[in-house]
């Protein structure tokens, strides 16, 4: 994955909602997904992932920091919830004009969310996004697509 450049990231906080994503056990059976970045004192990212665990009727939240792998202005940026384990974020599109939608995933085909300001897109920003994973070699036909009731 290519991270986008010219990133901005004081354009980047607050909150996310997941549209879609792919499976994996930390959001499994998730819905009314989201994701809030603030800044951290110590110059990171302070990520905080909450979502409806539908089975249990319950919200879950789960709080993390990030920071940037290269320079602050491309968007790559190492996350952990989980000690001192980091995975990727890798932002490969984001919408430059008004940073309304981002295209997320991982260091490889594992890992893809597709973020948007609002829990609602227009079905072809949708569309846009599934083209471009199955281009790029995600399994777009077992995206999940979030509920946010």
């Amino acid at each position: 994955m290519s991270p986008v450049q010219n990133f901005q990231l004081e354009r980047y906080l607050g909150q996310w909602y997941e549209i879609a994503r792919l499976d994996h056990s930390f959001e499994r059976g998730m819905s009314s997904v989201s994701a809030t970045y603030s800044m951290r004192e110590d110059g990171g990212v302070m990520v905080l992932n909450a979502g409806f665990m539908d089975d249990s009727k319950r919200w879950r939240q789960a709080e993390g920091k990030a920071y940037f792998v290269q320079a602050p202005d491309i968007g790559h940026l190492k996350v952990s919830f989980f000690g001192p384990f980091y995975g990727s974020y890798i932002i490969f599109e984001l919408d430059s004009v008004d940073y309304q939608y981002a295209c997320v995933a991982g260091m490889d085909t594992d890992y893809l969310w597709f973020l948007s300001r609002s829990p609602e897109i227009s079905d072809d920003l949708l569309n846009h996004f599934i083209e471009v994973s199955s281009i790029l070699g995600f399994d777009a036909e077992s995206l999940i697509f979030v509920d946010h009731k």
